[in-house]
């Protein structure tokens, strides 16, 4: 999966960047967006919990995709401004309770 950032831009009154950029995925599934998430993260330079991954389109009958993302600038704006389905949406999945606690009864 290569990742091409097409567009940034600046929103002063939001107190983020928003990007657009283009998924290329020959001979793979369409990636999902916590994989898209994690390689912008790494593009961008910035934390997991400062960036929102909107959309990611995929193209037709091609291996392509194009999507949408907001980094911000605090945590605090982000939850001022994104819905809260958005931010659970782009939450990593909880790790398993440990079986730890079975095991003591």
């Amino acid at each position: 999966m290569d990742i091409e950032i097409i567009e940034k831009k600046e929103n002063v009154l939001f107190d983020r960047t928003e990007v657009k950029f283009i998924v290329s995925y020959i001979g793979e599934p369409t990636p999902k967006l916590l994989d898209v998430k994690s390689k912008l993260v790494a593009m961008l330079d910035t934390k997991k919990e400062l960036i929102v991954v909107d959309n990611i389109q995929p193209g037709y009958g091609e291996p392509k995709a194009t999507g949408y993302a907001k980094v911000y600038g605090r945590e605090s704006s982000l939850i001022d401004v994104e819905k809260p389905s958005i931010i659970e949406k782009n939450k990593e999945p909880e790790a398993p309770a440990e079986e730890e606690d079975e095991a003591e009864e």
